[in-house]
């Protein structure tokens, strides 16, 4: 498939998995580091949708929103759990965030792959 522009959908699949798993790393020292003292839990902040990303938008208020969305490490802020010596991570709330961030990237996977057999096919080269 060299030679081919690449398209929006693909560009965007490629820069969510790539946020995904930068998130991921985040997300794993966070566990990592839930014994060391006064440790300040992390987690990517998302990165705003510009006018050429190609995705759903929100159009309405009552409608149901992604369950994660893509980008840069961000401190969480002053949450309800700390421990005595002054660290904020929560194994439970991390974990959470870990098994949503990893089914987000396999899906963002399976529509890229998905997604290339379709280029492929209409291309003849099924």
């Amino acid at each position: 498939m060299a030679g081919l522009v690449e398209l929006p959908l693909l560009s965007a699949l490629k820069t969510k998995m790539r946020w995904q798993e930068a998130r991921q790393r985040v997300l794993a020292e966070n566990v990592a580091n839930a014994a060391t003292p006064g440790f300040q839990a992390h987690d990517l902040k998302s990165v705003e949708a510009s006018a050429s990303s190609v995705g759903p938008l929100q159009t309405n208020a009552r409608h149901l929103s992604l369950a994660s969305a893509p980008g840069g490490a961000t401190k969480i802020g002053d949450g309800f759990e700390r421990t005595p010596d002054g660290n904020t991570v929560v194994l439970e709330e991390q974990m959470t965030k870990a098994a949503q961030n990893q089914m987000d990237h396999q899906m963002a996977a399976m529509l890229y792959q998905k997604s290339l057999g379709v280029l492929r096919a209409a291309l003849g080269r099924a």
